[in-house]
């Protein structure tokens, strides 16, 4: 049976929020309840109160991209929800750990599939992110970040994702994000990548990371230790 889905929302417009909360009643299966609204990320509690956070981009007439880390790293599942629709922020927002980004043009499915699909932890493509990652100049190699380059190399050199997680001092979900996201770029472009082995032969092909940096990673804690004297 499918989870059932808490969320909070995010937004300094009356119309919109009660538009969201029309489309999660709307849902026939009723998989979602709101649990919070608040017209400013200062209303937000330490931790998070819901499943996901349907967060808008502007409020108070100003941006607060720069918001997006600070709120994954103290754990909120992030679907933004916004107007606006330019590239190079959409895939900044989804660089600092948001789980995807819906336009507000996109409609209640869209929004709807993104917030379940960042609950179960699994990779969502709205139509902003495909033309987002379609943007790139070489559209037959797809641009990664540099956070989830570093996060596919030390995964590739056997770290675990929590391993990764800890390196990059970021939560193991925005690691496993950074690898799925990954995945979602070169499916994109008709080139997918369904298990490790695959993604990492794709990277190499791609020029993305050399073969030379892939080797094996070994924990401290498997050494032995020195003997005492």
């Amino acid at each position: 049976m499918e989870h059932h889905v808490t969320v909070a929302i995010v937004d300094d417009h009356p119309v919109v929020v009660e538009g969201v909360i029309s489309w999660i009643s709307a849902d026939p299966r009723q998989r979602i309840t709101v649990a919070q609204v608040v017209g400013d990320i200062t209303g937000l509690a330490g931790s998070p109160a819901a499943d996901v956070l349907i967060l808008d981009l502007e409020l108070g007439g100003r941006m607060i991209a720069g918001e997006v880390a600070g709120l994954a790293a103290r754990g909120y599942r992030i679907v933004a929800f916004s107007a606006h629709v330019d590239p190079a922020l959409i895939l900044d927002v989804l660089d600092a750990g948001a789980y995807a980004y819906v336009s507000k043009d996109e409609g209640r499915d869209h929004l709807v599939e993104a917030v379940l699909a960042a609950a179960a932890d699994r990779p969502c493509v709205t139509r902003s992110q495909a033309k987002a990652i379609l943007a790139d100049p070489r559209p037959g190699r797809p641009a990664l970040s540099g956070k989830e380059r570093q996060a596919l190399l030390l995964w590739f050199q056997g770290m675990s994702k929590a391993s990764v997680a800890r390196r990059m001092s970021i939560s193991e979900n925005t690691v496993r994000q950074y690898i799925d996201r990954a995945r979602v770029k070169y499916a994109t472009l008709g080139r997918p990548a369904h298990t490790k082995d695959a993604l990492l032969a794709r990277a190499i092909e791609d020029g993305l990371i050399r073969p030379g940096e892939v080797a094996t990673y070994t924990t401290l804690a498997s050494r032995p230790r020195p003997a005492l004297s």
